[in-house]
């Protein structure tokens, strides 16, 4: 299902610590930081805490700037982003600045969760994600009844860890302080556990007085039917690349990427690359690498079309390709209309082989946009 992009946002020590153990939080950004969290918090349509957050800090978690508020209100958006928390147990403090300054605030927490908020009167809509907290219903339910299509994540350290295990983290946004903690009773950003493989990728490196601004995204593809945020990043590119393709009347444009298990970049390719009229993504890009490379077994194959299963050009259609590949898993964003073979199900042919396939259905219309004359 659709997610918001979801931009984790902290400030940590040199030793990686978020907090001292004083009774007044510790100051990490500059002056002009500050201010650059305030015009991120203003491009959002949600903010995010978790209620460990509120009980520690008591923020406002406001839009401060009166220029921002003003132009999110001619945009026709409201004045400040709608500001989330999530709880377990529903230990929230009725009385805390979260709830008494801004715009609308929502609460999602457990079934035992709601009763506990509700009965404290909290100032919020409150919605129960089950037994357990959810973290992939949280941020659908965010996306389809909320309208969100950006959250902002402020923290705490817990949150920011869960999120970027199960792979729901578009990018982090990391504020580096010139100064040590060195308190083991601190906390920390993140927690220990088990992360997704692989480096991720430096988006931006920004001076800001005395702070250093890093910018990064995940690059490490998700496992089995389980989508994660690279792999939307990796699926948006494999459609981006299919706008590069020569045109054609008789043949979809199509782009793909494959990705290893640690989000290394094996190839990529698309339709009728390097002038050859027949060549198909899938195959342009699997030709580039050789056949007996160990990590195919473990990549991610990113198509925009899902992998043809008839072809007169060549004797083996894409999706006997990857098969014969070795990868076990793909990720697409459109099911191959019958506009040229009827009933194809390139899909299915590989799920009935053992490979795990993603339908991406947000990203249909941008696989279809360098197709329109074929499709309409």
């Amino acid at each position: 299902m659709p997610y918001p992009y979801v931009l984790l946002s902290a400030a940590v020590s040199l030793d990686g610590f978020l907090d001292d153990t004083g009774p007044d939080r510790l100051l990490l950004s500059s002056p002009a930081d500050f201010d650059r969290v305030d015009e991120v918090r203003a491009s959002a349509d949600a903010i995010l805490i978790g209620a460990g957050t509120i009980r520690a800090d008591n923020p406002r978690l406001l839009v401060n700037s009166p220029e921002r508020r003003a132009a999110r209100t001619a945009a026709g958006r409201a004045e400040y982003p709608l500001k989330v928390t999530v709880t377990a147990t529903g230990d929230l403090d009725p009385d805390a600045k979260f709830w008494h300054t801004g715009g609308e605030k929502i609460v999602y927490t457990t079934d035992e969760g709601v009763r506990r908020a509700r009965a404290l009167g909290i100032a919020a809509d409150t919605v129960s994600l089950g037994a357990d907290l959810d973290w992939r219903l949280l941020l659908e339910h965010l996306h389809d009844v909320r309208g969100v299509r950006r959250l902002m994540v402020e923290g705490g350290g817990t949150v920011h860890t869960q999120l970027l295990q199960q792979g729901l983290a578009d990018e982090l946004q990391l504020v580096l302080a010139p100064l040590f903690v060195g308190d083991p009773k601190a906390p920390r950003l993140f927690g220990p556990g088990g992360y997704q493989a692989g480096r991720l990728r430096l988006l931006e490196t920004r001076r800001i007085e005395d702070v250093v601004l890093m910018r990064y995204e995940p690059t490490a593809p998700g496992t089995g039917g389980s989508a994660s945020a690279a792999d939307r990043h990796w699926l948006r590119l494999a459609c981006e690349l299919a706008a590069e393709c020569p045109p054609s009347r008789t043949a979809f444009s199509v782009g793909a990427v494959v990705v290893a298990a640690d989000g290394t970049e094996l190839a990529r390719g698309h339709s009728r690359e390097a002038g050859d009229p027949v060549v198909h993504a899938e195959e342009a890009a699997l030709a580039k690498i050789p056949g007996d490379d160990p990590r195919l077994a473990a990549a991610t194959v990113y198509t925009s079309l899902e992998p043809c299963t008839h072809r007169a050009s060549r004797p083996h259609p894409c999706a006997e390709l990857i098969l014969r590949a070795g990868v076990r898993r793909v990720v697409t964003a459109w099911r191959e209309p019958d506009t040229f073979v009827a009933a194809a199900d390139g899909t299915g042919m590989l799920r009935e082989a053992g490979v795990a396939v993603l339908v991406l259905g947000e990203y249909e219309g941008l696989a279809k946009a360098p197709n329109g004359h074929l499709v309409g």
